[in-house]
Order: C-alpha cells, then sequence, then structure tokens
C-alpha cells in the first residue's frame, strides 16, 4: 500500500508536517512498516481541500484531527 501526503505550501499551512508525523507513528505503532509505504508530494491540485493524501492512488482530505480515524478506516482496515 502507498500513502501520499501532499507536503506544498497551502497543505503545509492546514498540518501535513503533523498528518506525516502522525501516519509514521500509527504506521510503525501497528506493525506496518513493510506493508505501507509512506511518501510526500508537491500540489495535488485540490488546495482547497486540506491536506491532501493518496491511499494507492484514492484521493482523501485528511486534518491533524482527524488522522487516526482516517489511519483505522482507510489503512488499517485494507492491510
Amino acid at each position: 500500500m502507498k500513502i501520499t501526503v501532499c507536503i506544498g505550501s497551502s497543505c503545509h499551512i492546514k498540518g501535513s508536517r503533523q498528518v506525516v508525523e502522525e501516519l509514521q507513528y500509527l504506521i510503525k505503532e501497528n506493525g506496518l512498516s513493510d506493508k505501507v509505504e509512506l511518501g510526500g508530494t508537491f500540489c495535488m491540485g485540490k488546495c482547497q481541500m486540506g491536506v491532501c493524501v493518496t491511499v494507492d492512488g484514492e484521493f482523501f482530505s485528511v486534518t491533524p484531527e482527524d488522522v487516526k480515524d482516517f489511519f483505522e478506516t482507510n489503512v488499517k482496515s485494507r492491510v
């Protein structure tokens, strides 16, 4: 599974660093380091939608506040 988080300026302002750090922690904490690849990219072109995240190409809008729920629903349940 590949997770990509936008680290462009708009998403950075909306908390992409916190989202990345929390995803790193959750992936490690759940023992998924060998199954989940976490990467960053610049602008995904949907700046108004918050921190842009894709999981195997599927788009999501994630905030630092809902990253745990996002992980449980869209990452952990699919691995």
